[in-house]
């Protein structure tokens, strides 16, 4: 097989257990950041939050995606029919922002999925003290809801991708 092939189609984690470990590493990144978001809802000024969610996530969603070598640069070095494939993958996972440049429109689309609990969040800012912690509460389950759906995405993306065999040479 040819070494320039095997390096354009070799940009995700190689093995299940890289992938695994990658998810891992996702996961443990999304709790911290999660937390940071839960902590800025408890703050008693009404929008904060709500900017600091989309904010978190138009940064954490490419960072996701990079780490499953998903990004569009990332498929953008790919041999263009293995381009076409992950295009394919990615449609048919049904990958909202798999492969795809996150900006703050995509993440407002993403966040109305959980649209009910942020909704929420910010009633039960009104109420003191509790009310706080209750919005805190729900930012954190909502960040990490929209971002598991998305690690979880990139991991059944990148398993179908691995299955294909490499190009061969001629």
């Amino acid at each position: 097989m040819n070494a320039a092939a095997t390096a354009a189609w070799e940009v995700m984690p190689e093995a299940g257990a890289d992938l695994d470990a990658a998810a891992r590493r996702c996961r443990k990144r999304v709790a911290r950041r999660a937390l940071l978001a839960a902590g800025v809802a408890m703050v008693p000024v009404p929008g904060l939050d709500w900017i600091t969610d989309v904010g978190l996530l138009v940064r954490l969603l490419p960072e996701i995606n990079a780490e499953f070598g998903l990004t569009p640069q990332q498929i953008e070095r790919l041999a263009p029919d293995r381009r076409v494939v992950v295009y394919k993958v990615i449609s048919a996972s049904g990958g909202l922002v798999v492969g795809r440049v996150v900006t703050q429109a995509l993440v407002l689309r993403v966040l109305r999925l959980v649209g009910v609990r942020l909704s929420a969040q910010q009633a039960a800012k009104f109420v003191p003290l509790a009310g706080q912690a209750v919005s805190a509460a729900l930012t954190y389950t909502a960040l990490r809801y929209v971002c598991e759906q998305h690690i979880r995405q990139c991991l059944t993306v990148a398993r179908q991708l691995q299955q294909l065999a490499a190009p061969q040479s001629a």
